[in-house]
């Protein structure tokens, strides 16, 4: 069935809104999966916070324009899905890594972080970026290691002293 020109006005409108939200976007060609396959991958999206959607070429390049994502107008050829991260840049990333890993009709064509362009090949480098949650751990193992091992080292002389005296009364 045919959209409307309201109703695709609507669809750009919407995706637009999406991108201009968003800071990561993922294109991926998608033909050859099945019905009950993309049901599952937009399930894994929804769960993800990953808005995703297939969206015809000219509309795609048109709900682009004005967003970060302009530069992936010329890239946005043949069947494809457009999947937009809003808060977690790897998401969009890791969902379609994580079911083309089982679906090899899922090919990543261009990806787009910042407005800058990257080829679809470079998908396992947006999707390893640690999550929010990742991100502030590891920050917060940085800042501790220094305080721990001044920890560390003021604690070794008593624990040495008690060592001696241990080992001295064991003779």
């Amino acid at each position: 069935m045919a959209l409307r020109l309201e109703d695709k006005k609507q669809l750009v409108k919407e995706v637009n809104a999406v991108a201009g939200d968003s800071v990561t976007a993922v294109a991926a060609e998608y033909r050859g999966l099945s019905v009950a396959e993309m049901t599952e991958l937009r399930k894994e999206a929804r769960n993800a916070g990953v808005y995703m959607r297939v969206v015809k070429n000219t509309l795609a390049r048109r709900a682009v324009e004005g967003t970060d994502f302009e530069c992936m107008q010329e890239t946005l050829k043949g069947p494809i899905l457009l999947a937009f991260a809003k808060d977690d840049p790897g998401a969009a990333a890791r969902v379609i890594k994580d079911f083309a890993k089982e679906h090899d009709a899922l090919q990543a064509v261009s990806l787009s972080a910042g407005g800058q362009l990257m080829p679809g090949s470079d998908l396992a480098k947006l999707a390893d970026l640690p999550t929010l949650d990742q991100a502030r751990a590891m920050l917060l193992g940085v800042m501790m290691a220094p305080m721990s091992q001044l920890v560390r080292t003021l604690a070794e002389p008593s624990a040495m002293l008690a060592r001696t005296l241990g080992a001295r009364g064991e003779q």
